[in-house]
């Protein structure tokens, strides 16, 4: 146990230190290229030009220390000696497979991600990458939801339900934190939150493999924050938080399904798909309520506007650091609340949740504005 948490820590500061000393290049490049977004748009917050390719950093620093700091064979998923080797493979086989095809498609996401950011991509033709990218994961590496545990009286997936499923779950959540990378700080914090959280609960189930998946990812984002949160000198684009919301994806999928016998009781009491739903539930939230309200008007879902919830707080007089810092407050109550509802039935906690967020994230817009 404590050599693992060696390999999480090191892994973490390395992509820290990696992404803290090459931004600053990133950032003059930029400048000079002019590979900047200009604020030429009402929806736009920001007032002057600012690089946008942060992802790219982001993305280099996972690839380079998640690589570096893979446990050796006997570490991956075994915390005790003498297990059986027949489930020493098994583990073994489990973790190279995620790291194989988890790298794959985060290198396809990046070059999506990248061109988007650089001179556009079509929507039908970004779907398409979306598409291929979930093939990769849910079909090749057997990333998916096989079961709700029991929410709603459901249990075991068909294995055409459960792909159809992982399919839409990876989807949403991508372009959930695409849409709230909108203030100085909120999408790499978001993205932080909820790395760490399910870092520590894959790591406290023995799997060290994606725990140090995500705590690299943690680590990534807390030195991109130094240069993003207000004022921000660089942002990350599309090929920041596409990269954010797959490896999120991932490590929902993997933490519905994984073993939890491991776990300290007070977390095993939790139905991992409400405790997925949680880590993530302002990009969930957010994105469904936005959704609703534009096809309520009758415009595209996917098109842009000031309709999100960051934008209502920054009307009420927050500012970006108050903005960001409320809705830091709001992930982690969330999180909280999983916690206390762990011994209820599913549907009950399934119902409190969702309730508290929902309304907790309208509180905002019955809000009166502030007068001047």
């Amino acid at each position: 146990m404590k050599e693992h948490g060696y390999i999480l820590l090191f892994g973490s500061l390395t992509a820290f230190v990696v992404v803290l000393f090459t931004m600053p290049s990133l950032i003059k490049v930029a400048r000079m290229k002019h590979l900047v977004d200009e604020p030429s748009e009402e929806r736009k917050l920001h007032q002057r030009s600012v690089p946008t390719i942060g992802g790219i950093i982001i993305f280099a620093s996972v690839l380079f220390s998640y690589a570096l700091w893979f446990p050796r064979a006997t570490s991956i998923g075994i915390g005790v000696d003498g297990y059986d080797l027949g489930l020493l493979y098994e583990a073994m086989g489990a973790a190279y497979s995620d790291f194989k095809y988890t790298l794959a498609a985060m290198v396809l996401l990046f070059f999506i991600g990248v061109k988007d950011d650089i001179i556009g991509f079509s929507p039908v033709k970004k779907l398409v990458g979306h598409l291929v990218v979930a093939y990769i994961l849910v079909v090749m590496a057997d990333i998916r939801i096989a079961s709700l545990h029991g929410i709603f009286g459901i249990y075991e997936l068909p294995e055409s339900i459960a792909i159809a499923f992982s399919f839409f779950v990876y989807v949403v959540l991508v372009n959930a934190f695409n849409l709230i990378d909108g203030v100085d700080g909120l999408a790499g914090g978001i993205g932080f939150i909820a790395a760490s959280t399910y870092g520590l609960w894959l790591f406290l189930a023995g799997d060290v493999a994606l725990s140090l998946l995500a705590f690299v990812l943690a680590g990534a984002l807390v030195g991109f924050l130094i240069f993003n949160f207000n004022p921000a000198r660089i942002f990350m684009g599309d090929s920041g938080s596409l990269i954010i919301g797959a490896i999120l994806a991932v490590l929902a999928m993997r933490v519905v399904e994984h073993d939890t016998s491991r776990l300290p009781v007070y977390l095993r009491q939790i139905p991992t798909p409400i405790f997925v739903m949680a880590v993530v539930a302002y990009p969930l939230v957010d994105t469904l309520r936005v959704f609703v309200v534009r096809s309520v008007r009758g415009i595209s879902p996917f098109a842009a506007d000031r309709n999100h919830i960051h934008h209502r707080l920054l009307a009420l007089g927050l500012g970006h650091k108050g903005t960001t810092l409320a809705l830091y407050c709001y992930s982690i109550a969330i999180i909280l609340l999983s916690l206390v509802t762990r011994k209820w039935h599913p549907n009950l906690g399934l119902m409190v949740l969702g309730t508290s967020a929902f309304a907790l994230a309208m509180l905002p817009f019955v809000w009166p504005r502030r007068t001047t």
